[in-house]
């Protein structure tokens, strides 16, 4: 079983209102969404498009419930715009969850990103780069890691459907030209399984790199549907390919066994993206808890 010392919980907003499609959980509001993340039992969160953007504000809203920010998302577009301007945009959102008390940025490179695209199929229309775009990539990524850690922070990469890095070969390659020392991953299993890669092997294979965790699960029944019918990741995530860890067909015992095994600390998220109309969030939010304390003992 895993260590709470060392490991702690926290559920991503996504499964009560999700940022790329608004209309999905557009009936929730913030304050909604983090008391049921505490009434389920979680102690932090990421943070969510509806949150309030003053840190004061929002670190007092979370207090009450007894929840902390953990890490934020970044979309990084270092293959499409001036470093500079992604640098600028990178420190801004430090000072962000510096001032919230946070230790974990993952951006994810959003040039030619087709995740947002509801007619764009996400496995055979994703973009491959080039080896100058994986160079501005690298590089870059390499840059705003230092900078992160000479701030106390660790820049943890998210590989993501959609993306140049989606498939554990780009992974790879994004991983041998980063330094480690600067770049980490952010270990997404239900990305993974998307690729039609093993989440088991992948934490095997990237556990020294793995600098934060999102669980999320996959109903295989829907992903089949999603492949054969060349599904965009937007409809795709409306169909209910992903759920909470538990719901689905990976194998997050062995997962959590890997994490253990391996000495991991740090955060686990719930990070699972449904229609909250066809997925109660705090339904599954207690689902996703419940199981967890059952396998991996937190």
């Amino acid at each position: 079983m895993m260590n709470s010392e060392q490991v702690k919980l926290a559920v991503a907003p996504i499964g009560w209102t999700n940022d790329d499609m608004p209309d999905l959980g557009s009936e929730h509001t913030f304050e909604q969404c983090v008391s049921e993340m505490a009434l389920a039992g979680f102690s932090g969160t990421e943070v969510g498009n509806k949150y309030p953007k003053d840190p004061k504000q929002l670190k007092h809203a979370l207090e009450l419930r007894g929840l902390r920010i953990c890490s934020q998302w970044f979309s990084s577009f270092l293959t499409t715009r001036p470093y500079r301007e992604v640098e600028q945009e990178f420190v801004q959102q430090l000072d962000f969850l510096e001032a919230m008390g946070a230790q974990v940025i993952g951006p994810a490179e959003q040039g030619f990103s087709v995740q947002g695209l509801s007619d764009v199929p996400v496995l055979s229309g994703k973009p491959v780069f080039d080896d100058a775009q994986w160079k501005q990539l690298t590089e870059g990524m390499n840059r705003l890691g230092r900078i992160a850690a000479d701030r106390g922070f660790a820049l943890c990469y998210h590989h993501h459907m959609g993306t140049g890095c989606q498939t554990l070969e780009e992974v790879d390659r994004f991983l041998d030209a980063t330094d480690p020392d600067a770049v980490r991953l952010l270990y997404d299993s239900g990305h993974v399984a998307f690729t039609g890669a093993d989440p088991v092997e992948a934490v095997k294979r990237y556990m020294s790199r793995i600098g934060h965790v999102h669980l999320k699960d996959i109903r295989e029944a829907v992903f089949a549907r999603v492949k054969r019918e060349d599904m965009s990741f937007l409809d795709a995530v409306r169909s209910g390919v992903f759920t909470v860890p538990g719901d689905g067909s990976i194998d997050f015992p062995s997962i959590f066994r890997e994490l253990d095994e391996s000495g991991y600390a740090g955060w686990m998220v719930v990070e699972a993206e449904q229609d909250p109309a066809a997925a109660d969030p705090l339904e599954y939010a207690l689902k996703a808890r419940s199981y967890i304390r059952e396998h991996a003992g937190l």
